[in-house]
C-alpha cells in the first residue's frame, strides 16, 4: 500500500527535514529531563521549547511507552533543529537586507560614475572644439597683422 513507500514513510518520520548543523550559528539547547512523574497533568509539563508555537511543542510523552519517550526525544530534537533553522533564517535574510543595500549603494555609484564619465566625454569634446577654435582665431589673427602691417607699408 500507500505507507510501505519509502518517502511516504521518509515524510512519516520528518527525514525530509535538514538535519545538518549550520555552520553560521551555535545555539545550544538541552533536550528537556524527561524524568516527569506519570500522575502529572499533561497541561502541567513544562513548555520544553517556550520561544517555539504552541502547537510545535513536543507533547508529553507517556512514560510507560519506551516507543513513546522516543517519538517525543525525537520531537525534542526537530524542535530544536528547527529553532536553529528559524535563527538561521533571520540571519540569513538580515544578511540579504545588508546585500541589497550595498547593492543599491553599488549601483548607484555605478550611475553616478557613468554619469561622471558622460560628462567628462562631453568636457572633453568641448575642451577639443575650444582649443580648434583658438587655434583657428590665432591664425586669423596672425592673418589679419599681416595684412594690417601690409597696409601700413603701402601708405
Amino acid at each position: 500500500m500507500l505507507e510501505d513507500h519509502p518517502k511516504v514513510t521518509g515524510l512519516a518520520i520528518g527525514s525530509w527535514l535538514p538535519f545538518q548543523q549550520p555552520k553560521s550559528i551555535t545555539v545550544h539547547m538541552e533536550i528537556p529531563n524527561l524524568s516527569v512523574d506519570d500522575d502529572a497533568p499533561e497541561n502541567s509539563f513544562p513548555l520544553a521549547f517556550p520561544e517555539l508555537d504552541q502547537q510545535l511543542q513536543p507533547l508529553p510523552p507517556c512514560h510507560d511507552s519506551k516507543e513513546s519517550m522516543q517519538v517525543y526525544k525525537q520531537h525534542c530534537k526537530i524542535a530544536e533543529e528547527y529553532h536553529e533553522v528559524k535563527k538561521e533564517i533571520a540571519l540569513l535574510e538580515e544578511r540579504k537586507k545588508e546585500l541589497i543595500a550595498r547593492l543599491e549603494q553599488v549601483e548607484k555609484e555605478s550611475m553616478d560614475a557613468a554619469q561622471l564619465a558622460k560628462e567628462y566625454a562631453e568636457l572633453t569634446e568641448e575642451n577639443r572644439t575650444l582649443k580648434l577654435a583658438q587655434t583657428q582665431c590665432v591664425e586669423q589673427l596672425e592673418k589679419l597683422r599681416i595684412q594690417y602691417q601690409k597696409r601700413q607699408g603701402s601708405s
